[in-house]
Protein backbone atom coordinates (compact mmCIF):
# COMPACT_ATOMS: atom_id res chain seq x y z
CA UNK A 1 0.00 0.00 0.00
CA UNK A 2 1.38 3.46 -0.86
CA UNK A 3 0.96 6.29 1.32
CA UNK A 4 -0.06 9.61 -0.58
CA UNK A 5 2.38 11.66 1.24
CA UNK A 6 1.30 15.03 -0.22
CA UNK A 7 -1.72 14.98 1.33
CA UNK A 8 -3.26 15.59 4.67
CA UNK A 9 -6.77 14.66 6.34
CA UNK A 10 -8.02 17.06 8.82
CA UNK A 11 -10.98 17.09 10.84
CA UNK A 12 -13.17 20.36 11.13
CA UNK A 13 -16.00 20.13 13.46
CA UNK A 14 -18.24 19.41 15.36
CA UNK A 15 -17.11 22.10 17.73
CA UNK A 16 -16.68 24.44 14.98
CA UNK A 17 -18.32 27.91 14.36
CA UNK A 18 -18.57 27.46 11.31
CA UNK A 19 -19.90 24.22 11.27
CA UNK A 20 -23.64 25.62 11.99
CA UNK A 21 -23.53 23.32 14.49
CA UNK A 22 -22.26 19.48 15.18
CA UNK A 23 -21.02 18.89 11.68
CA UNK A 24 -18.14 16.93 11.63
CA UNK A 25 -16.15 17.55 8.20
CA UNK A 26 -13.67 14.92 7.30
CA UNK A 27 -11.09 16.95 4.71
CA UNK A 28 -8.73 15.48 2.38
CA UNK A 29 -5.69 18.46 1.29
CA UNK A 30 -3.25 18.65 -0.44
CA UNK A 31 -1.66 22.07 0.45
CA UNK A 32 -4.46 24.30 1.57
CA UNK A 33 -6.58 22.95 -1.66
CA UNK A 34 -9.45 20.35 -1.08
CA UNK A 35 -9.19 17.86 -2.37
CA UNK A 36 -12.63 15.62 -0.62
CA UNK A 37 -14.95 16.46 1.85
CA UNK A 38 -16.68 13.59 4.20
CA UNK A 39 -19.70 14.59 6.14
CA UNK A 40 -20.09 13.13 9.66
CA UNK A 41 -23.49 13.33 10.69
CA UNK A 42 -25.88 12.09 13.67
CA UNK A 43 -24.68 14.23 16.65
CA UNK A 44 -27.87 15.94 17.22
CA UNK A 45 -30.09 12.75 16.40
CA UNK A 46 -33.18 12.45 18.38
CA UNK A 47 -34.72 9.98 16.52
CA UNK A 48 -38.21 11.64 15.76
CA UNK A 49 -39.83 9.48 13.09
CA UNK A 50 -39.98 6.79 16.01
CA UNK A 51 -40.96 9.12 18.21
CA UNK A 52 -43.76 9.81 16.38
CA UNK A 53 -45.10 6.20 16.37
CA UNK A 54 -45.98 6.18 20.13
CA UNK A 55 -47.99 9.50 20.42
CA UNK A 56 -50.72 10.83 19.03
CA UNK A 57 -51.74 13.09 16.01
CA UNK A 58 -51.69 16.00 17.69
CA UNK A 59 -48.74 14.68 20.56
CA UNK A 60 -46.37 14.95 17.47
CA UNK A 61 -46.43 18.96 16.86
CA UNK A 62 -44.26 19.86 19.58
CA UNK A 63 -42.04 17.38 18.33
CA UNK A 64 -42.37 18.82 14.83
CA UNK A 65 -41.38 21.91 15.83
CA UNK A 66 -37.75 20.79 17.04
CA UNK A 67 -36.92 19.64 13.43
CA UNK A 68 -35.74 22.69 12.17
CA UNK A 69 -35.93 24.73 15.17
CA UNK A 70 -35.69 28.00 13.11
CA UNK A 71 -38.49 27.40 10.94
CA UNK A 72 -41.29 25.45 13.41
CA UNK A 73 -44.02 27.32 11.84
CA UNK A 74 -43.41 25.66 8.57
CA UNK A 75 -42.54 22.48 9.96
CA UNK A 76 -46.18 22.25 11.46
CA UNK A 77 -48.15 23.66 8.19
CA UNK A 78 -46.38 21.04 5.91
CA UNK A 79 -47.70 17.87 9.36
CA UNK A 80 -50.69 19.58 10.11
CA UNK A 81 -51.98 19.60 5.99
CA UNK A 82 -51.08 16.34 5.85
CA UNK A 83 -52.82 15.12 8.55
CA UNK A 84 -55.58 17.23 7.50
CA UNK A 85 -56.00 15.01 4.02
CA UNK A 86 -55.82 11.62 5.85
CA UNK A 87 -58.55 13.08 7.90
CA UNK A 88 -60.22 14.32 4.31
CA UNK A 89 -61.20 17.82 6.34
CA UNK A 90 -60.87 21.37 5.02
CA UNK A 91 -60.51 23.88 7.56
CA UNK A 92 -61.99 27.56 7.78
CA UNK A 93 -60.38 30.60 5.23
CA UNK A 94 -59.29 32.58 8.48
CA UNK A 95 -57.13 29.30 9.27
CA UNK A 96 -55.33 29.09 6.22
CA UNK A 97 -54.67 32.94 5.92
CA UNK A 98 -53.04 33.02 9.65
CA UNK A 99 -51.12 30.13 8.39
CA UNK A 100 -49.66 31.85 5.36
CA UNK A 101 -48.94 34.84 7.27
CA UNK A 102 -46.76 33.27 9.97
CA UNK A 103 -45.43 31.00 7.55
CA UNK A 104 -43.79 34.10 5.51
CA UNK A 105 -43.15 35.85 9.33
CA UNK A 106 -41.34 32.41 10.23
CA UNK A 107 -39.40 32.36 6.79
CA UNK A 108 -38.42 36.25 6.98
CA UNK A 109 -37.17 35.51 10.69
CA UNK A 110 -35.08 31.96 9.52
CA UNK A 111 -33.44 33.80 6.19
CA UNK A 112 -32.26 36.82 9.02
CA UNK A 113 -30.48 34.03 11.32
CA UNK A 114 -28.99 32.87 7.67
CA UNK A 115 -27.89 36.17 6.53
CA UNK A 116 -26.81 37.58 10.19
CA UNK A 117 -24.71 34.44 10.38
CA UNK A 118 -22.93 34.13 6.93
CA UNK A 119 -21.90 37.89 7.44
CA UNK A 120 -20.25 36.48 10.68
CA UNK A 121 -18.45 33.93 8.88
CA UNK A 122 -16.99 35.91 6.48
CA UNK A 123 -15.91 38.36 8.59
CA UNK A 124 -18.65 41.22 8.73
CA UNK A 125 -20.30 41.47 12.63
CA UNK A 126 -22.25 44.53 12.29
CA UNK A 127 -25.17 43.03 9.93
CA UNK A 128 -25.66 39.93 12.22
CA UNK A 129 -26.52 42.44 15.21
CA UNK A 130 -28.83 44.51 12.65
CA UNK A 131 -30.99 40.72 11.18
CA UNK A 132 -30.85 39.60 15.11
CA UNK A 133 -32.35 43.15 15.88
CA UNK A 134 -35.19 42.90 13.17
CA UNK A 135 -35.74 39.13 14.08
CA UNK A 136 -36.59 40.04 17.67
CA UNK A 137 -39.19 42.19 16.39
CA UNK A 138 -41.30 38.74 14.08
CA UNK A 139 -40.79 36.21 17.71
CA UNK A 140 -42.81 39.22 19.47
CA UNK A 141 -45.30 38.80 17.37
CA UNK A 142 -45.20 35.47 17.44
CA UNK A 143 -45.10 35.92 21.34
CA UNK A 144 -47.93 37.97 21.19
CA UNK A 145 -50.10 35.31 19.24
CA UNK A 146 -49.34 32.21 21.17
CA UNK A 147 -46.82 32.75 24.02
CA UNK A 148 -43.71 30.84 22.80
CA UNK A 149 -40.77 32.78 20.59
CA UNK A 150 -38.71 29.68 19.30
CA UNK A 151 -40.92 26.48 19.54
CA UNK A 152 -44.50 27.00 19.01
CA UNK A 153 -47.05 24.25 18.85
CA UNK A 154 -49.62 26.85 17.09
CA UNK A 155 -50.33 24.69 14.00
CA UNK A 156 -53.04 22.14 15.15
CA UNK A 157 -55.03 19.76 12.73
CA UNK A 158 -57.88 21.54 11.47
CA UNK A 159 -57.02 25.19 12.96
CA UNK A 160 -54.85 26.77 15.16
CA UNK A 161 -53.87 27.11 19.01
CA UNK A 162 -55.03 30.52 19.29
CA UNK A 163 -56.86 33.08 17.23
CA UNK A 164 -54.88 36.44 16.24
CA UNK A 165 -54.06 38.98 19.09
CA UNK A 166 -56.32 42.15 18.46
CA UNK A 167 -53.31 44.29 18.13
CA UNK A 168 -51.54 41.81 15.81
CA UNK A 169 -52.64 42.77 12.35
CA UNK A 170 -51.83 46.50 13.45
CA UNK A 171 -48.15 45.92 14.53
CA UNK A 172 -47.32 43.39 11.39
CA UNK A 173 -48.98 46.08 9.34
CA UNK A 174 -45.94 48.46 11.21
CA UNK A 175 -43.05 45.63 10.82
CA UNK A 176 -43.86 45.63 7.18
CA UNK A 177 -43.42 49.41 6.77
CA UNK A 178 -40.47 49.34 8.84
CA UNK A 179 -38.70 46.00 7.50
CA UNK A 180 -38.62 47.21 3.60
CA UNK A 181 -36.22 50.42 4.44
CA UNK A 182 -34.03 47.16 6.80
CA UNK A 183 -33.58 44.92 3.61
CA UNK A 184 -31.62 48.31 1.51
CA UNK A 185 -29.38 48.82 4.47
CA UNK A 186 -28.61 44.76 4.80
CA UNK A 187 -28.16 45.41 1.14
CA UNK A 188 -25.85 48.52 1.67
CA UNK A 189 -23.35 46.73 4.44
CA UNK A 190 -23.53 43.28 3.29
CA UNK A 191 -24.74 42.90 0.22
CA UNK A 192 -22.60 45.46 -2.23
CA UNK A 193 -19.64 45.03 -0.19
CA UNK A 194 -16.18 44.51 -2.21
CA UNK A 195 -14.80 42.00 0.41
CA UNK A 196 -18.10 39.97 0.84
CA UNK A 197 -18.08 39.61 -2.90
CA UNK A 198 -14.42 38.78 -3.54
CA UNK A 199 -15.30 35.68 -0.67
CA UNK A 200 -18.70 34.78 -2.32
CA UNK A 201 -18.24 35.08 -5.94
CA UNK A 202 -17.39 32.06 -8.09
CA UNK A 203 -17.02 30.01 -5.28
CA UNK A 204 -18.84 26.63 -4.84
CA UNK A 205 -20.88 26.95 -8.41
CA UNK A 206 -23.92 24.66 -8.04
CA UNK A 207 -25.24 24.07 -11.82
CA UNK A 208 -28.69 23.63 -12.05
CA UNK A 209 -28.60 19.66 -13.43
CA UNK A 210 -26.31 18.48 -10.59
CA UNK A 211 -28.52 20.58 -8.05
CA UNK A 212 -31.66 18.73 -9.62
CA UNK A 213 -29.82 15.41 -9.77
CA UNK A 214 -28.90 15.70 -6.18
CA UNK A 215 -32.90 16.83 -5.07
CA UNK A 216 -31.75 19.81 -3.71
CA UNK A 217 -34.87 22.42 -3.24
CA UNK A 218 -35.22 25.98 -1.82
CA UNK A 219 -33.74 29.02 -2.07
CA UNK A 220 -30.31 26.77 -2.86
CA UNK A 221 -31.87 25.28 -6.29
CA UNK A 222 -33.50 28.83 -6.96
CA UNK A 223 -29.95 30.62 -6.70
CA UNK A 224 -28.90 28.21 -9.29
CA UNK A 225 -31.81 29.36 -11.81
CA UNK A 226 -34.21 26.95 -11.28
CA UNK A 227 -37.63 28.49 -10.86
CA UNK A 228 -39.12 26.17 -8.40
CA UNK A 229 -41.49 27.26 -5.61
CA UNK A 230 -44.12 24.66 -4.17
CA UNK A 231 -46.08 27.78 -3.38
CA UNK A 232 -46.47 28.38 -7.00
CA UNK A 233 -46.15 24.94 -8.72
CA UNK A 234 -48.57 23.13 -6.56
CA UNK A 235 -50.22 25.95 -4.30
CA UNK A 236 -51.53 24.67 -0.49
CA UNK A 237 -53.85 27.23 1.98
CA UNK A 238 -54.58 30.02 -0.05
CA UNK A 239 -50.57 30.71 -2.10
CA UNK A 240 -52.60 31.10 -4.88
CA UNK A 241 -54.43 34.49 -4.21
CA UNK A 242 -51.63 36.20 -4.05
CA UNK A 243 -49.43 38.16 -6.11
CA UNK A 244 -45.89 37.33 -5.53
CA UNK A 245 -42.10 36.26 -7.44
CA UNK A 246 -40.38 33.63 -7.45
CA UNK A 247 -36.56 35.15 -7.53
CA UNK A 248 -33.92 33.17 -9.24
CA UNK A 249 -30.25 33.36 -9.21
CA UNK A 250 -28.72 35.83 -11.90
CA UNK A 251 -24.98 35.79 -10.60
CA UNK A 252 -23.31 39.06 -9.37
CA UNK A 253 -20.47 39.10 -11.78
CA UNK A 254 -19.52 35.25 -12.76
CA UNK A 255 -20.87 31.87 -12.91
CA UNK A 256 -25.27 31.83 -11.64
CA UNK A 257 -25.37 29.75 -8.76
CA UNK A 258 -22.37 30.19 -6.34
CA UNK A 259 -22.12 31.58 -2.64
CA UNK A 260 -23.42 34.91 -3.63
CA UNK A 261 -26.19 33.94 -5.63
CA UNK A 262 -27.58 31.89 -2.89
CA UNK A 263 -26.89 34.73 -0.12
CA UNK A 264 -28.65 36.98 -2.60
CA UNK A 265 -32.02 34.38 -3.16
CA UNK A 266 -32.45 35.19 0.50
CA UNK A 267 -32.57 38.52 0.53
CA UNK A 268 -34.92 38.33 -2.52
CA UNK A 269 -37.14 36.08 -1.07
CA UNK A 270 -37.71 38.23 2.26
CA UNK A 271 -39.52 41.14 -0.21
CA UNK A 272 -41.27 38.64 -1.61
CA UNK A 273 -42.86 37.19 1.54
CA UNK A 274 -43.33 41.07 2.77
CA UNK A 275 -45.13 40.97 -0.62
CA UNK A 276 -47.66 38.05 0.60
CA UNK A 277 -48.10 39.15 4.26
CA UNK A 278 -49.29 42.85 3.12
CA UNK A 279 -52.11 41.04 0.91
CA UNK A 280 -53.23 38.67 3.34
CA UNK A 281 -53.38 40.84 5.94
CA UNK A 282 -55.30 42.97 3.59
CA UNK A 283 -57.67 39.99 2.82
CA UNK A 284 -57.68 38.21 6.21
CA UNK A 285 -61.54 37.21 6.73
CA UNK A 286 -63.54 36.90 9.84
CA UNK A 287 -64.13 32.99 11.46
CA UNK A 288 -63.43 30.70 14.26
CA UNK A 289 -59.91 29.24 13.68
CA UNK A 290 -61.48 26.18 16.00
CA UNK A 291 -64.68 25.21 14.74
CA UNK A 292 -62.63 22.05 12.86
CA UNK A 293 -60.45 20.70 15.19
CA UNK A 294 -61.47 17.09 16.00
CA UNK A 295 -62.50 15.96 18.90
CA UNK A 296 -60.81 12.77 18.51
CA UNK A 297 -58.03 12.01 15.65
CA UNK A 298 -58.35 8.66 14.15
CA UNK A 299 -57.43 8.73 10.63
CA UNK A 300 -58.91 5.99 8.42
CA UNK A 301 -56.41 2.76 7.49
CA UNK A 302 -53.83 4.62 4.43
CA UNK A 303 -51.39 7.18 4.02
CA UNK A 304 -50.97 10.83 2.55
CA UNK A 305 -48.26 12.82 1.73
CA UNK A 306 -47.99 16.67 2.34
CA UNK A 307 -45.02 19.33 1.14
CA UNK A 308 -44.33 22.85 1.54
CA UNK A 309 -42.10 25.07 0.81
CA UNK A 310 -40.15 25.82 3.83
CA UNK A 311 -37.08 28.55 4.29
CA UNK A 312 -34.56 25.70 3.58
CA UNK A 313 -36.50 23.73 0.91
CA UNK A 314 -39.30 21.28 0.29
CA UNK A 315 -40.53 19.62 3.87
CA UNK A 316 -42.47 16.63 3.27
CA UNK A 317 -44.33 14.47 5.46
CA UNK A 318 -45.45 10.85 4.42
CA UNK A 319 -47.97 9.54 7.09
CA UNK A 320 -49.18 5.87 7.15
CA UNK A 321 -52.65 5.34 9.61
CA UNK A 322 -53.28 1.95 10.29
CA UNK A 323 -56.77 3.85 11.85
CA UNK A 324 -55.18 4.41 15.35
CA UNK A 325 -55.39 7.20 17.62
CA UNK A 326 -51.10 7.33 17.15
CA UNK A 327 -49.47 7.62 13.18
CA UNK A 328 -48.36 4.11 12.10
CA UNK A 329 -45.25 5.52 9.92
CA UNK A 330 -43.65 9.30 9.72
CA UNK A 331 -41.43 9.96 7.69
CA UNK A 332 -39.87 13.37 7.05
CA UNK A 333 -38.47 14.51 3.62
CA UNK A 334 -35.70 17.28 5.04
CA UNK A 335 -34.35 19.73 3.03
CA UNK A 336 -30.75 20.42 5.16
CA UNK A 337 -30.36 16.92 5.25
CA UNK A 338 -30.49 16.72 1.30
CA UNK A 339 -29.12 19.84 0.76
CA UNK A 340 -25.81 19.09 2.55
CA UNK A 341 -24.97 16.11 -0.07
CA UNK A 342 -23.97 18.37 -2.26
CA UNK A 343 -21.23 20.01 0.14
CA UNK A 344 -18.22 17.74 -1.84
CA UNK A 345 -19.14 18.66 -4.78
CA UNK A 346 -19.23 22.67 -3.72
CA UNK A 347 -15.60 22.41 -2.02
CA UNK A 348 -13.40 20.46 -4.54
CA UNK A 349 -10.48 22.21 -6.11
CA UNK A 350 -11.29 25.31 -3.21
CA UNK A 351 -8.94 26.48 -0.89
CA UNK A 352 -10.22 25.56 2.63
CA UNK A 353 -11.55 29.00 3.87
CA UNK A 354 -13.57 28.57 0.82
CA UNK A 355 -15.30 25.84 3.02
CA UNK A 356 -16.51 28.48 5.63
CA UNK A 357 -18.20 30.37 2.95
CA UNK A 358 -20.09 27.32 1.37
CA UNK A 359 -21.35 25.97 4.49
CA UNK A 360 -22.94 29.65 5.43
CA UNK A 361 -24.47 29.59 1.78
CA UNK A 362 -26.35 26.42 1.99
CA UNK A 363 -28.07 27.26 5.37
CA UNK A 364 -28.17 23.98 7.15
CA UNK A 365 -29.90 23.23 10.27
CA UNK A 366 -27.93 20.32 11.98
CA UNK A 367 -31.65 19.56 14.25
CA UNK A 368 -33.00 19.10 10.68
CA UNK A 369 -30.46 17.22 9.09
CA UNK A 370 -29.89 14.43 12.13
CA UNK A 371 -33.72 14.56 12.94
Amino acid sequence: MSLKTEELVLNMGPQHPSTHGVLRLELTLEGEIIKEVKTHIGYLHRCFEKHAEVMTYPQVIPYVDRIDYLSSMGNEFGYVITVEKLLGIEVPERVHFIRVIMAELQRIASHLVALGTYGVDIGAFTPFLFCFRDREKILSLFEMTCGARLLYNYMWVGGLSHDLHPNFVTQTKEFVKYFRPKVVELNDLLTNNQIFIDRTVNVGILPPETAINYGVSGPNLRASGVKWDIRKIEPYAVYDRFDFEIPVGKGKIGTVGDCWDRYDIRILEMEQSLRIIEQALEQLPDGDVSSAIPRRIRPPVGHAYGRVENSRGEVGYFIISNGTANPFRVKVRAPSFINLGILNELCKGHLVADIVAIIGSIDIVLGEVDR
